[in-house]
């Protein structure tokens, strides 16, 4: 990992720099409101830095021993640095220290660069969403919902 790099909680003043970021990664973006309700109600939240820049962000639940991926995004000037896998990892090491057995999150079937680093990481597809994503031109796009087994993790995944 590049020494410029850091990952780091997200708090309230990062919000802003991250909804950038999701109006410009998303045809149907998460609001202000949603990051801050968020936070709010204890989801945990990671930025990523590169020089002092927010570049990435994820959002994480979790509860009755099962954690949620609800949003993971990095800025497209930033994608295929390494940075995408780099947060990922750091929130499986966080759920790690938690009393978690499953991690779930879903994934545009159309998002395959997303897709190949969730498999590449150790996520299995598990089912899929009909229609579960708003689309452009009112239609609507299927997810796939995907699942990693905590059990056997080592926190070796970088």
């Amino acid at each position: 990992m590049n020494s410029v790099l850091n990952i780091r909680e997200m708090d309230v003043d990062d919000v802003p720099s991250v909804v950038a970021i999701e109006h410009l990664m998303y045809p149907f973006p998460w609001t202000e409101g949603i990051f801050r309700d968020c936070l709010a109600v204890g989801c945990q939240g990671y930025v990523v830095e590169f020089e002092g820049r927010v570049v990435g962000y994820s959002v994480l639940s979790s509860g009755a021993g099962e954690a949620h991926v609800l949003n993971l995004c990095i800025d497209a000037p930033y994608s295929g640095r390494g940075y995408g896998r780099s947060l990922l990892a750091h929130c499986l090491d966080v759920i790690s220290r938690q009393d978690v057995y499953r991690v779930f999150l879903e994934v545009r079937v159309s998002n395959y660069v997303a897709i190949s680093l969730y498999h590449s990481m150790g996520f299995k597809q598990v089912g899929r969403r009909r229609d579960y994503y708003p689309d452009v031109g009112g239609r609507r796009e299927d997810a796939l919902m995907l699942a990693f087994d905590m059990k056997n993790y080592t926190g070796a995944i970088e």
